[in-house]
């Protein structure tokens, strides 16, 4: 009976399920439908075409294969559907955001004059809001031309993408090595290879790395610096840090985050190297466009995005922020005044209760940045994707639900054994 019983419960645990996978495949499919009928970009137009065939042969294998063979196919149609069909596609006809031929002619701008910014900008395209380490993913193309294969190969998304990749690929191998040569237990344990295909398969990967990517690598780097900085190991993080930086200033967060959970985690000297060394790195990237074209780059990487600009901003989603500023100077200045004061919580926040591990740290700067994007006097609903990314992806890397989840090796009572794969005892001087 006893037998029974627990048969009849899993049955219905895998029923439920089948049914989340099915209804999670059903609603991206139908998220993705939604840009064909009303968005007026072609890229939007077509990865949603594609990507809503995708996600509807997920749910299909979902609901009719049986498991495992279920989730597995539908994971592949999502990831052909939604992420290699809709690249391949735009790639080869040469289609992009305006983003793309930006960071593409920044790089040709730094390769000429030493900077990636235009001395006098006139239409929106002419912009370059973006830091001048962003002009190294247009290099590329600067180097290659436009002919043949380098079409593909010198595509600016390309570049985004392999960082991006690379970094949660290496952010995972961090969490998983041991601390400061300590015996310590794997902590993260294997995330299967489905969740992370998932991850890159979900619109908030797919779209913008079809059709910009150029947020990705600012996320990778960010996950990967909070992940070297659980780890203790303060100048690599402040090195990937400083890469992250020089790219956008909306990573600078993350280093207030990281250097709050070396402070927490290492002590103080820990902290300070990694501000140095991101400070540093980040200075010896930016300085040099910031002398030679001070007025510009001002213009179009501070003016520009918070619509204070001659030419307007295209990131006018209507977000609280971007309503006050609507209202006019008064409206602006409100709006700054919140986004300051968000900033200051969730600094003092930092100060009064440091993050416990790397997805405590995680969470902490995805709250600010959805703070900041939500308040910002100008801004678009696609950068709510980064404070996503960094919610899910260390869950994912660490296989654990909890906020404090690897903050430390697991401490155990003098002498006791801990149970693990290894099978080995583990002394613990005390948690921190």
């Amino acid at each position: 009976m006893t037998a029974m019983t627990a048969s009849t419960g899993e049955a219905v645990r895998r029923v439920g399920r089948r049914r989340i996978w099915v209804g999670g495949w059903l609603l991206a499919a139908a998220w993705a439908a939604v840009f064909p009928l009303v968005s007026t970009l072609d890229t939007h137009r077509a990865w949603g075409t594609c990507a809503a065939a995708g996600y509807a042969g997920a749910a299909l294998a979902s609901c009719l294969l049986p498991r495992p063979r279920a989730r597995t196919w539908a994971v592949a149609c999502a990831l052909l559907g939604a992420l290699v069909l809709p690249l391949l596609y735009l790639l080869l006809t040469g289609n992009g955001q305006s983003e793309v031929a930006v960071i593409e002619r920044s790089a040709e701008l730094m390769v000429s004059q030493s900077t990636p910014y235009l001395a006098d900008p006139q239409t929106v395209t002419d912009y370059n809001p973006y830091l001048p380490g962003m002009a190294l993913f247009g290099l590329p193309r600067a180097l290659l031309g436009d002919g043949g294969p380098a079409r593909v190969l010198g595509d600016a998304r390309i570049w985004c993408a392999a960082v991006f990749l690379l970094s949660l690929w290496a952010g995972r191998r961090v969490l998983a090595a041991p601390v400061e040569g300590r015996a310590v237990l794997p902590s993260p344990r294997r995330a299967p290879c489905t969740t992370l295909a998932v991850l890159l398969a979900s619109p908030v990967v797919a779209l913008p790395l079809c059709v910009s990517g150029v947020d990705l690598p600012m996320t990778g780097l960010c996950c990967l610096g909070l992940a070297l900085a659980a780890r203790r190991r303060p100048a690599a993080a402040g090195l990937v840090l400083a890469a992250a930086c020089s790219l956008k200033w909306t990573a600078w967060p993350a280093l207030a985050v990281a250097v709050a959970l070396l402070a927490g985690r290492g002590g103080a000297r820990r902290a300070l190297r990694c501000a140095v060394v991101a400070a540093a790195g980040t200075l010896a990237v930016v300085l040099p466009s910031a002398l030679l074209s001070p007025g510009p780059m001002f213009q179009q990487v501070l003016a520009f995005p918070t619509g204070r600009a001659p030419v307007a901003t295209p990131a006018a989603s209507p977000l609280p922020g971007r309503l006050l500023a609507d209202l006019g100077p008064a409206g602006w200045y409100a709006a700054v005044a919140l986004l300051l004061c968000g900033g200051i919580a969730v600094a003092a926040s930092l100060v009064v209760r440091p993050p416990a591990g790397v997805v405590a740290a995680a969470d902490r700067l995805a709250l600010g940045l959805c703070a900041a994007f939500l308040l910002a006097p100008a801004g678009r609903f696609g950068y709510l994707a980064l404070p996503l990314v960094l919610v899910v992806w260390p869950r994912i890397a660490t296989g654990s639900r909890r906020t404090g989840a690897l903050s430390a090796p697991r401490a155990a009572m003098p002498g006791a054994a801990v149970p693990g794969r290894l099978g080995q005892a583990v002394t613990a001087g005390g948690a921190r």
